[in-house]
């Protein structure tokens, strides 16, 4: 069987939204990272919370899946993002920097298609906090199709929570594929 991918996005999934009130989960820490581009003395907030590093690796560690950063964070992902987790330099995916000014311009995700491309026939499991219906009708059609395909869905409030993992491990579970010639290697 071939290792599924793991996408993991990042705002909304590992950084959550605030609040109305501005708070955020009381798990998380306050972390001012330097994307690329910035100046250092402008730096972006961030809030991560040291678990979902422990979650992560125990992930990767068990091998099911090779994981890769599907975000807008892109190569900065990598860079701030994952050692602040503790995570290992992790691929991801090149994705465009649209000029768009909501994430569903054609009703779906805006990183749908270029996922899609990306993956070919390889299967995967995408976490992300921002799908929509038409998202979940995708997969749907890509499972029946052959291309296995589940989409997990956190709350922006909150991001990534342990029972979205172990979902993850029992889909794999369950998950009979061959690779197909030609698969990606991170």
């Amino acid at each position: 069987m071939c290792s599924p991918y793991l996408l993991l996005d990042v705002d909304g999934v590992l950084i959550p939204f605030p609040a109305a009130d501005g708070s955020t989960p009381a798990t998380h820490s306050r972390h001012d990272v330097v994307p690329a581009g910035r100046n250092a003395d402008d730096p972006v907030t961030v809030w991560l919370d040291p678990e979902h590093g422990r979650l992560l690796l125990d992930v990767i560690r068990t091998g099911l899946y090779t994981p890769v950063w599907c975000t807008s964070w892109r190569q900065g992902a990598a860079t701030l993002i994952g050692p602040l987790l503790g995570l290992p330099d992790l691929p991801y995916v090149e994705l465009p920097r649209p000029q768009i000014t909501v994430s569903h311009p054609n009703g779906y995700l805006w990183k749908r298609d270029h996922v899609d491309a990306w993956l070919g026939d390889a299967p995967a499991v995408w976490i992300d906090d921002d799908f929509t219906s038409l998202d979940y009708e995708w997969a749907t059609e890509c499972s029946a199709h052959g291309k296995a395909t589940l989409l997990l869905q956190p709350d922006p409030l909150f991001g990534l929570q342990p029972e979205h993992l172990t979902e993850a491990r029992e889909w794999v579970a369950r998950l009979v594929c061959s690779c197909p010639d030609g698969a990606h290697s991170p």
